[in-house]
This record gives C-alpha cells, sequence and structure tokens, in this order.
C-alpha cells in the first residue's frame, strides 16, 4: 500500500471549498479517470473509473464527516483498494487549504505499474489542481451537504 499526499490552497472561503467536495457526482469533472459516482446515500458512492484502459467499479463509505473539516472515506467492494481522508483549514475570510492524503493498495499490473512509477501521485496532483481551477473559476459550489457522520 502506497500513500499519496497532495495539498492546494484555493480561493474561495472554507464553507464553499467543502460544500463542493461534498458534491461527489460532480468529481468526473475535475479528476481524470473517473467517469461517474453516484451517490447511494449519505455515507455510500459507487465509482466507475477508468486508468490506462481498466475500467474499475468500486464502492467507497463515508466514515467520518465534519462540515468544513475533513470528509475520511474507505471502499467496502469492488478490485480497488484505499482509503482516504481530505482536510479543510481556513486560512482568512477567501482562502482555503484543501489537503488530500490517501492509502491505495494498487491491484493488477496497470495499477502496481502506476504506482512504482508516480502515476497515482502525478494524477492526484492534476486533480487537487483541477479542482482548485473549477471551485475558483466557479466562484460557487454546485450544492452542499453538511450532514455529520462521526466514525464508529
Amino acid at each position: 500500500m502506497s500513500t499519496v499526499k497532495e495539498t492546494v490552497d484555493v480561493e474561495v472561503p472554507v464553507h464553499t471549498a467543502y460544500n463542493q467536495w461534498t458534491q461527489f457526482e460532480e468529481f468526473p469533472k475535475f479528476m481524470e479517470g473517473v467517469e461517474r459516482i453516484t451517490q447511494l446515500d449519505d455515507r455510500h458512492n459507487r465509482w466507475t473509473t477508468k486508468i490506462g484502459g481498466v475500467r474499475r467499479e468500486f464502492d467507497t463509505e463515508i466514515v467520518d464527516q465534519l462540515p468544513d473539516g475533513r470528509i475520511a472515506w474507505r471502499t467496502t467492494s469492488g478490485d480497488t483498494r484505499q482509503k482516504g481522508l481530505v482536510s479543510f483549514q481556513r486560512l482568512d475570510e477567501t482562502h482555503t487549504r484543501v489537503e488530500l492524503v490517501m492509502d491505495v493498495e494498487p491491484s493488477g499490473a496497470v495499477e502496481k505499474t502506476a504506482d512504482a512509477t508516480g502515476t497515482i501521485a502525478r494524477r492526484v496532483k492534476g486533480d487537487m489542481r483541477r479542482f482548485k481551477d473549477y471551485i475558483e473559476h466557479r466562484g460557487a459550489e454546485t450544492g452542499a451537504w453538511r450532514g455529520r457522520i462521526t466514525p464508529g
């Protein structure tokens, strides 16, 4: 399992950055290789990705969610194994630091090669840059979910 960490500062208030991140079905607009995300309920999402010509479907569960603070998740089914945490830090009234930390366990030859060559880390870096561009260009979130999910 490898850990990928990436941080980006965005020029929007913390609630705007956080609210946009809760709109999982919008992820394909800024995450490369993500074809579709279907939100099943407040805790569960089904992902469809296509990376290196390999299509994967997997489910995730949000295990901790604190408005304007953090969202933690883990996979629950499928070929992809990962867990992660995205956190939001208010820098001032109009700037937020967004940090993404993911533990990824590659499955299959394509994913193992991508991990070994740093492709996964570069993809995450690109996704975070695209999130920055996406939210700053919009200036406002496309929606919000402000519920609290507690661990355990």
